[in-house]
């Protein structure tokens, strides 16, 4: 992307790739090279910067991995002997499924910030104004972010073994529950880039974000069976969403769940297939559309 800049500020209003000359693509338009490869060329751009400006600044990367580390830590492995669970198994493989989706929560914050910041600092504006697909920037964001939250994804499996977290189902099973894991991940990235997009207030998110993160798994069956829970929130447990991811999560891996008899409990992969795919669709088609007339 930087010699892409240089590039655009050298340009004059006559000279060839001036968005001045006649003929030439507007900014923030594809211009006639728009296929599939250009616009993946786009987004590998982008989210190589990203890549770098996290590398050099890795606090919040850091954030990511700490939040499920100490959750794993305090819960699976100090609490471990002090909490039953209604239907028997070890704590510790219960607790994993809600860390490995605790790094999912953790990116929204992250994501969104980072947007919100460029948004303020008007780099959006310079995005807009080069010649590529304006959907190529926070698509780039997401696929950067993937890639963060898959390494933290892999530090809390490795944390959860060391700890005692075994799948008991085979490879293939194994797979699949870390795969819907990253699934959610994803979606969690799309819901951080509508949160910027909506917000667009570092401080505003920096309060929401937390909620998120905290809150959420305390209120689905990550760290407590639903069925240990007061009247008034087990209904919220049981639908939360989240609570169907982890729900799944546990019956590809073979570890113990909670018992239940509603809906959610007996159904989870039809909540999620449902849950994750109108959130996806719905923060994917929102955000881009306001990034698109973001500034107009």
């Amino acid at each position: 992307m930087t010699a892409t800049y240089a590039e655009t500020d050298r340009t004059g209003p006559g000279s060839p790739g001036s968005p001045g000359r006649a003929g030439a693509p507007a900014p923030g338009t594809p211009g006639p090279a728009g296929t599939a490869r250009t616009v993946l060329t786009e987004v590998l751009a982008v989210a190589g910067r990203r890549l770098r400006r996290l590398g050099r600044a890795p606090g919040r990367a850091i954030g990511i991995v700490l939040n499920p580390l100490v959750s794993l830590v305090l819960l699976g492995f100090l609490f471990r002997d002090a909490i039953t669970l209604p239907a028997g198994g070890e704590y510790t493989e219960y607790v994993f499924a809600g860390g490995a989706v605790q790094v999912g929560l953790a990116c929204v914050g992250p994501t969104a910030v980072s947007i919100a910041m460029d948004l303020q600092g008007g780099l959006v504006d310079r995005f807009r104004s080069l010649p590529i697909s304006r959907s190529a920037v926070p698509v780039g964001y997401t696929v950067a972010d993937l890639l963060v939250g898959l390494v933290a994804l892999a530090v809390t499996a490795g944390a959860g073994l060391a700890l005692g977290w075994r799948s008991h189902t085979g490879l293939w099973p194994t797979l699949a529950g870390f795969g819907l894991v990253a699934l959610f991940l994803y979606a969690m990235l799309w819901l951080g880039v509508l949160l910027a997009m909506t917000l667009r207030s570092v401080e505003t998110i920096s309060v929401v974000a937390p909620f998120i993160v905290i809150v959420l798994p305390f209120l689905s069956s990550a760290f407590l069976a639903p069925q240990s829970m007061p009247a008034a929130i087990r209904p919220v447990a049981e639908w939360n969403p989240v609570s169907a991811v982890i729900a799944s999560c546990r019956d590809l891996w073979g570890n113990p769940a909670t018992t239940g008899g509603g809906f959610p409990g007996q159904h989870p992969l039809a909540v999620v297939a449902v849950t994750l795919g109108v959130l996806l669709a719905t923060c994917t088609a929102v955000s881009l559309r306001r990034f698109r007339t973001a500034g107009s």
